[in-house]
């Protein structure tokens, strides 16, 4: 069981935050809870995490990846009701990327 900490930084009331998600939604209520994070930040799959909250979170274990990433894994958990490893984010985004393609395709057969 991982838990990730994304770097996406978004500025809020003065301050930037990033998101945080688990493999479970237990375990990631463990984090927050371990982090002193309120459940006013969880947002259906993920809590929002200020910088300093992310670092704990790093220094505890959790794995920094790329907002990207993130946003592709908890995509995909919503999809699929699994969150991937982050190694999987590629295949993944080209195998989405091939059935828009598709689609566009499909819609204008010009086009091809």
């Amino acid at each position: 069981m991982t838990i990730y900490v994304d770097d996406y930084r978004v500025p809020y009331r003065g301050r930037r935050i990033c998101h945080m998600i688990a493999d479970t939604e237990a375990e990631l209520h463990a984090m927050a809870a371990r982090l002193g994070i309120s459940k006013r930040w969880f947002h259906r799959d993920h809590y929002d995490v200020t910088e300093e909250q992310r670092e704990a979170a790093a220094a505890l274990g959790a794995v920094p990846i790329p907002a990207r990433v993130c946003a592709t894994m908890a995509t995909h958990r919503r999809r699929t009701g699994r969150l991937p490893a982050p190694e999987e984010v590629p295949a993944i985004q080209a195998a989405r990327a091939a059935a828009i393609r598709a689609r566009l395709r499909a819609r204008d057969p010009a086009a091809q």
